[in-house]
């Protein structure tokens, strides 16, 4: 995820930040600085939002039979829920509904403005291993709009991540 940092910088966004990935968690990893970096693009006018699996929900469970990591899917969640706590309420959280959890569980889509970085994740790997595209917004109805109004689906019917 070292792309992450070096293509699309999160410093760069002025108006949204939407991270539509189903853990979330390897983004402290890769930008140590990031729950300051993330209060400050909010405290100045920045949208910023995080769509999480539910780590107590069935494809949550389903996924990390799969995976079958150390690391499971439910502790990366958690500890990103732990990072977005000191966050509240200048970023907003929401878990996927249940009925959306299998569509979001399969497709990070993380959104900077006008560019996004979209992981359709593959099979049984961990989505670091799975291939990263990066769009910009070229005009209307392509594929970056294609993709964010999924996560902007998904997120409309979202639960709010509650303490």
């Amino acid at each position: 995820m070292a792309r992450l940092r070096s293509r699309v910088p999160v410093a760069s966004a002025r108006e949204e930040l939407f991270f539509a990935g189903y853990t979330n968690y390897f983004l402290w990893t890769q930008v140590p600085v990031l729950s300051e970096l993330l209060r400050r693009k909010a405290g100045a006018g920045c949208r910023v939002r995080f769509l999480l699996g539910d780590p107590d929900g069935e494809v949550t469970r389903n996924r990390e039979a799969v995976e079958d990591a150390e690391l499971t899917v439910s502790a990366r969640i958690r500890t990103t829920r732990r990072h977005l706590r000191s966050l509240v309420p200048a970023v907003e959280a929401r878990f996927s509904a249940p009925a959306d959890a299998v569509n979001h569980v399969s497709l990070s889509v993380f959104r900077f403005d006008g560019s996004a970085l979209v992981t359709p994740h593959l099979a049984s790997l961990v989505g670091h291993d799975s291939p990263m595209l990066h769009l910009r917004k070229q005009g209307d109805g392509g594929l970056f709009d294609r993709f964010t109004e999924h996560a902007e689906e998904l997120w409309g019917r979202g639960v709010p991540v509650r303490g």
